[in-house]
């Protein structure tokens, strides 16, 4: 049997993709933008920046997160903008003078232009077009990295950090060495930080997360909640959706509906 139904075929939206063309990074940058299915642009949201924000990356898995936490917990509607990788290795690393990584990460090296371009260019861009509230970043990995070295050097670009996995071992886990340091210059004001870990991954990557949080509590910023938790069931590639759905519980706990 034929049915003669492809005229009640449409594509089915969530957002919008978008290109934003970058003068600190001479390149244009693909953003995709997951809007609450309520959307009003005369609203205020709240925005999550993504990292590996592409399409085959984690852009799809995190929005629906967010809208789950939204229908089910206490979560306010939410941007979320996925910011779409061209070369990972260069935007998520500082430089390091050690020469296997050199050689392992040939472009590596230019996190300084990307957080630019984050602070200078996105940022702005997107709050022309959104009237937005809280700021999260979310990263994972070498994007974890990244999300470490914008808390600890340009903590204010950001209300909350989801710090998954961070790759801290790089450059002989010269950032954490730092990090005291760094964190004494901090001012104190309001945010929340999630870090985690999975409890399969590389001893040292389990190790540095731990370092992290114990080095953020001490830091003893009375206007920081920091929380910790090593997922026991994962390892470093299957952590990030079920550690954030945990990193946004802390956050947004459940409420029985009345």
């Amino acid at each position: 049997m034929v049915f003669a139904q492809t005229e009640n075929v449409k594509p089915l939206t969530i957002g919008e993709i978008r290109t934003l063309k970058s003068k600190i990074l001479n390149e244009e940058r693909i953003l995709n933008i997951y809007l609450p299915q309520n959307f009003d642009k005369t609203k205020s949201y709240p925005i999550i920046y993504l990292l590996d924000g592409s399409m085959n990356e984690d852009f799809i898995h995190v929005t629906g997160l967010v809208q789950f936490f939204n229908q089910m917990y206490s979560m306010p509607e939410t941007i979320v903008v996925g910011i779409a990788n061209i070369d990972r290795k260069r935007d998520f690393t500082f430089h390091t003078d050690l020469k296997d990584l050199q050689k392992d990460y040939p472009t590596t090296g230019h996190s300084d232009k990307f957080i630019d371009f984050l602070e200078k260019e996105l940022k702005p861009y997107v709050e022309s077009q959104f009237k937005t509230t809280d700021k999260y970043l979310f990263g994972q990995s070498l994007g974890g990295l990244l999300a470490t070295e914008i808390l600890l050097k340009k903590p204010e670009m950001f209300n909350n950090y989801f710090i998954i996995s961070p790759s801290l071992w790089w450059d002989d886990e010269s950032l954490l060495k730092q990090a005291n340091l760094l964190l004494s210059k901090i001012p104190d004001t309001k945010k929340f930080i999630y870090v985690s870990v999975g409890k399969g991954e590389h001893k040292v990557m389990v190790k540095d997360a731990q370092d992290l949080f114990d080095v953020l509590k001490k830091s003893n910023k009375k206007n920081w909640a920091v929380e910790y938790k090593m997922m026991d069931l994962d390892n470093h590639a299957t952590i990030l959706h079920r550690s954030l759905y945990e990193g946004l519980v802390k956050m947004f706990p459940y409420k029985e509906p009345k």
